[in-house]
This record gives structure tokens, sequence and C-alpha cells, in this order.
């Protein structure tokens, strides 16, 4: 499988949540929109079918990442 660049990755990640701030602040179709674009484009990135194994699999390949720092992804 390839791998998407660690600055890609992290550029989506950074994206993704942006845009569910502003979801929560905004609610319209546009950033709803967007917002789905940006976690297709991660799940196809990553391999993965949700957004949230997606955001996993992004964070594990970014440099640094830990395998202890799960646990604070999903509290």
């Amino acid at each position: 499988m390839l791998m998407a660049h660690p600055a890609v990755l992290k550029n989506l990640i950074e994206r993704y949540e942006t845009l569910r701030i502003l979801r929560a602040e905004d609610g319209s179709s546009a950033v709803r929109r967007r917002m789905d674009d940006v976690a297709y484009t991660l799940c196809v990135a990553t391999g993965t079918r949700d957004i949230d194994a997606a955001l996993i699999a992004a964070r594990h390949q970014l440099p640094g990442a830990r395998p202890q720092d799960d646990s604070l992804l999903t509290a």
C-alpha cells in the first residue's frame, strides 16, 4: 500500500479538526461537504473506511507518534 507523506497527513488532520469546529459553530451544508471531502481523503490516504480509524492511522504515521498516545485520542 502506498503511504501518504506525513506533511500531507498533518495538513489533512488540521483541516479536518478546523472544519469540525466550524461545523459545530456554523453547521452549514458547505462546511459539512468540505468536512466530508477531507474525511474521504483521509480514509483513502490511510486505507481505512471511517474517519475515526483514519485519524488514528494518520496520527500513527506522523513523526514522533507513540503507541501510548492512543488513549488520548479516544478520551
